[in-house]
Order: structure tokens, then sequence, then C-alpha cells
């Protein structure tokens, strides 16, 4: 697990350069090294050659000597590496290349996909099981190839930047996070008002824009291959689409998808430094624990919780810690618990938007609080994330989609339904300047059909969770991966994720829906593979989330704290919303009239957003994990 970043020049005719330019990019890759060192404090590494100026910051989890550090190169140096991530299938992948010839010097996952690269072209991505974003640079083809995996559980981002170089030439700019491009000279950072109106409506982006101007994240799935001559090719080579194969019964169902899981977390067990797990009340991240546990002895595991007091309704349920104990106890992990006082939002927000940049889905500081404290212990944590959205964990959203009768209304009623925020018709009335301006002209049912643009418009829909599930992983999962990215290597800790593996999500994709969703139960085939790995009344439990009891919180004691960002001078000076309607929002929540912890949690965000981003104000560090030894 790493960070990466760097420039590629582009000119038409191709590389022309001297030495004298690649003294400049050197210094300019090793600036953007610098602003991700968190990502990778064990080493760094650049590639200078050529248009090409990449950088490496290790965080060393597999093959921890001196072979591993990156940049890698094949046998004759013609292609480099720099990459993000981890290959679960590698040592099958290296067995198969050192049959076909291939020479490795190293024991880790990085050269293996120096020589699957060399071996197979782009193609090699289709061969990969497991997390990544990198850049090959091809010498001899003079390109730079980048990839990032199927899920998009790890995030490459891009800008070009314009009149750099020579006439008509033109610099692509990469990295793991936004934050490394603030140290190129042609960088200038400015809001993408669509992007902002795009965020305003969902909580999320579901294009590939995002909040700063000119700068793309790679789609999951997707790779993008640019010459020096300024040829650019841009493919996807995988989408998540659940399309249900014949029926095989439910015992195949059941019985498959506890062999794939159990393989799934045996593969992301390994490792050469030590591995925890997060442990929630629920079913999903227990199971995880339950399989690690048998391999791994004295596992640490990780849960957070929340003071209740004031709480009311569902959030009274919000604490999951005891359910956490019962669980850590019988199976004998080394347990960690931290709890979330209402004031904690106010003291790391502001670092955790450095670390966020790219805003996506719901409330966070909870969850990067508790990646500090797995931080403090391991170098990798097992994560449940995906398993609600492969198995139909949210029964209450899908009722959203049985009204579709094609693919044309199914967008119009998700469209809707994933407005949380600002919808459409509220946009007029709370918008102002540039984000006014953007608004009128954003749809959230074009947005919605976007994310579904490989489906006719005028399609029948006979299964509307199987699209529901469709669109939730193109759009509402991509969320939550770019933020737990973000919190996990803010720590230099690596996250990974059993329910994403190849084998396991194809299995899922394939399933009739009547198997995740039965008669109201919620991921009914997971329960059922899982029985017997996790006491019943976990298993047979609602959905609850990790989620403080905001909506209490924010009429109570964080109430002062989010009245001083959103309504301060500051904010209110920027011109992107209508001052009388961010009054009555406020006025509404605190009165219990509407529940609007969302939109709250959001602008005051956007609002730190603006004061690091926009106004150079660099957040002071308050929260550090420290890792024995």
């Amino acid at each position: 697990m790493c960070g990466i970043a760097g420039t590629f020049e582009t000119r038409p005719g191709g590389w022309r350069g001297g030495e004298g330019e690649q003294g400049g990019a050197r210094s300019r890759a090793e600036a953007m090294a610098g602003l991700i060192a968190h990502r990778g404090p064990d080493a760094d590494g650049f590639l200078v050659d050529g248009p090409a100026a990449l950088a490496n910051r290790r965080l060393a989890i597999i093959d921890l000597s001196p072979a591993g550090r990156q940049p890698l190169f094949n046998e004759d140096g013609s292609v480099g590496l720099v990459y993000n991530g981890e290959l679960y299938n590698f040592l099958a992948l290296r067995g198969e290349l050192i049959q076909k010839g291939h020479r490795f010097r190293s024991h880790s996952d990085t050269e293996v996909i120096v020589h699957a690269y060399e071996e197979y072209g782009p193609a090699c991505v289709r061969r990969f099981n497991g997390m990544f974003a990198f850049a090959v640079w091809d010498r001899r083809r003079e390109t730079l190839f980048l990839a990032r995996d199927r899920f998009g559980v790890k995030p490459l981002y891009y800008t070009w930047l314009d009149g750099t170089q020579a006439e008509g030439g033109r610099t692509l700019a990469i990295s793991s996070e936004v934050k490394a491009f603030l140290a190129l000279p042609g960088f200038q950072p400015r809001l993408d008002p669509e992007a902002a109106v795009e965020y305003l409506t969902f909580q999320n982006v579901f294009s590939d824009r995002t909040l700063f101007a000119g700068v793309r994240l790679l789609p999951a799935g997707s790779t993008l291959t640019v010459t020096a001559g300024g040829e650019i090719q841009q493919e996807r080579y995988w989408t998540f689409r659940f399309e249900p194969e014949a029926d095989k019964g439910e015992a195949h169902y059941v019985a498959g998808v506890r062999e794939r899981f159990e393989e799934a977390v045996r593969r992301q067990l390994m490792s050469d430094v030590l591995v925890g797990s997060y442990l929630s009340g629920g079913m999903d991240s227990g199971s995880i624990c339950a399989v690690a546990s048998q391999q791994l002895p004295q596992l640490h595991t990780f849960t957070g919780g929340f003071p209740l007091l004031g709480a009311q309704g569902l959030e009274q349920h919000s604490d999951e810690r005891m359910q956490a104990r019962r669980m850590a106890t019988a199976m004998e992990t080394r347990h960690h618990e931290l709890e979330v006082a209402p004031g904690a939002m106010a003291d790391v927000l502001a670092e955790l938007v450095w670390h966020l940049e790219d805003l996506r889905v719901a409330s966070s500081y909870h969850n990067y609080l508790v990646a500090g404290l797995a931080g403090s212990t391991v170098k990798v944590v097992l994560s449940g994330a995906g398993g609600d959205e492969l198995f139909a964990g949210y029964p209450w959203r899908y009722e959203h989609a049985r009204v579709a009768r094609t693919v044309e209304e199914f967008a119009q009623a998700y469209g809707a339904y994933w407005s949380i925020l600002l919808p459409d018709a509220a946009k007029p009335a709370f918008l102002a300047g540039e984000l006014a301006a953007a608004g009128r002209g954003f749809s959230a049912t074009e947005a919605a059909r976007g994310v579904l643009a490989d489906y006719r418009a005028e399609a029948r829909v006979d299964d509307p969770l199987n699209l529901a599930l469709t669109f939730e992983a193109r759009t509402f999962l991509q969320g939550l991966f770019v933020v737990e990215d973000k919190l996990s290597m803010a720590h230099s800790l690596e996250s990974r994720v059993p329910f994403l593996d190849n084998d396991l999500v194809d299995f899922a994709c394939a399933m009739p829906s009547a198997y995740k969703l039965r008669d109201g139960t919620s991921k009914y085939v997971l329960r059922e593979a899982m029985r017997g790995l996790i006491p019943e009344d976990i298993l047979v439990a609602r959905k609850q989330g990790f989620a403080p009891p905001e909506d209490a919180w924010f009429r109570g004691p964080a109430l002062p704290y989010l009245r001083e960002v959103v309504l301060s001078q500051r904010s209110l000076g920027r011109g992107w919303f209508r001052p009388k309607a961010l009054e009555r929002i406020f006025a509404e929540h605190v009165a219990g009239t509407a529940n609007h912890k969302k939109l709250l949690w959001s602008l005051a965000c956007l609002e730190w957003w603006g004061r690091i981003f926009l106004d150079g104000e660099r957040p002071e560090r308050r929260f550090t994990a420290r890792r024995p030894g």
C-alpha cells in the first residue's frame, strides 16, 4: 500500500527534452510526494525518464526488504512502475510468469504487475484480483499506462496543465490524492461549480468530476493510456452489472457464498506486518473477524461507540460496543475501543477535510478516529465495506426502484430518491452565485441516467432490485471507497475489503435477486451462509450501521460549532448560498420539523474545503496515531 504521484509531458511529435528539464521534473515529483508522505512513511522512490517523472511513497506491507522498494522495473529497464494497492493472487501470477521466462528480483506483488504488463500489455488488468491504482512507464512505446482496480477501492486522480512546456505541449499530472497537485506551479485550486452542485444533491459525485476544477477521478475498472505525442485512450475494462444466471437453488448459493467468502478473507490476510480488523456489532465485520481469528490467534479488533444522551428513535441503538465486545470475547480477539464524544467533530473536522479533499457521502469524523485507533496498533485492517451493496442490505431503498417499468423511469425514481441534500426543486431558493448558475443546468434524473449509460433508456426493467444494486455499486459504494481510502491512509493504515474479492463479487452478481432480499429479510443468502460462524442474535439483527446520533447532537452540543462555521462571515462571503436559506435549515433542524443533519455536515465540510484549498489555510494535525515500535 502506498501513494503515487507524478507528471508526464506530452508534445506533438513526442519527447525531445533534455537533462535540465528532467531535473525540474524530478524536483516537482519530490514536492508532490512530500504532500502525500502520510500514505507511505517507510520510504520514497522516483522514476525520472524521458517525459515521465513518477514518485512513490511506500507503506511496506509485503517484502519489507529494499528489493520491494519502488519504482520497480522489468529485466532490461524498459518498463517501470509505481503502484498503490495489493494483488491477492500475485503468487499464482508470479508462478505463471516465471514459467514464461520472466525473472524476478523481489518477492513483492509490485514486481508481478511489471512483468504482467510486459507479458500481456494493457490486458494484464483483467488478470488481477486485488485493489490497485498504478502507473506504468513504457519506454519502448513512449506511453504512460494508468489503471484502477475493478471496484474503485484505490483512487487515482489526474489533471492536465497547459502552457508549461514547449509550444503545443501539455503536462499530465497524476496522484493518489489531489493535494499533491498543490506542489505544481501550473495548478491553481478552483471550485468546480457543476461538481459542487452534484455533491450538494447526492452527497456524492456520480460522474468523474471532483470539487477541484479540471481534476478528474479515473473511473473504477478503467485504464488511461497517454503517449508522449499526446494521444489519449481511456477504456473501461470492467463495471458492476448484476445480471442473474439460471437459478441453481438455495443450497448452491449458500454454500457458494460461504466458500468464496472464507477464501476471500484468507487471501486478504497475506502480509508481512500485523493485520487487524474493524469489529462493529453487525454481521459483516463479525463474519470477517470470525474467519480471520481462526487464522490469526489474538487478532486485534477495533470498534467505536457513542454516548447516547438525548438520542431518540433509531439513534438510541447507534452504540454497538456491547455487541462488539461479545463477539470479541467469543472470538478471543485483542479488542480495542474508542468512545467518540459530541465534540469530536469540532476537534478534527479541519484535518479530516484536508485528508478527504474529494468530499463524499455521510459524516466520517468517527471513522477517522477509529482508523487512528487501528493505525496506532496495526498496519493493515480488514473492513466490512461492500457486504450491503453485494447482498441487498438496504431494503428501504429498493422500494423506490419497484415503481420503475423502464430504465428511464428508474433514473427518474432513483435520481429523486438519492437527492438527499438538495432536490432540484429546492436549488433556486438555496444556491447563489456560480452554484446557482450551475444548478439551473443540473438534473438529478440526467445524472442518474448517466450512471446507467450502458442500459437503453427505453429498456424494460424486469428486476428492479438488480438494477438498484447495479446503480448503488456504481455510485454509493464508489463514494464509500474514496472516504475509506483517505481516512485509513491519513493514519498510514492499509484498509482491505474482503467482500470485494473478484470471485465473491462475480458469484454475487450472477445470483438471482430473490436470494438476497426475501420476505423483507435483507442479505438473506449471506445470513444463511454465515450461520454457525457468528452468534444467532447478531445474524438476525436489523441493519444499524456505524453512525453517531447526530440528529440529537446537531440540535445540542455540536450546534454552536456548526453555526460558527456555516454562518460565519467568511462562509457567507463566498456567495455560494442564500443566507436566509442557511438560517432556515438551522431553524428547522433545531425545531425538529426537519432532519437536516446530512446537509449541515456537508455545508460545514464544504466551508472547510474552501478555507483549506481556496484560502490556503493548512490545518494543524491534532490527532496522531502512534504505532508501537
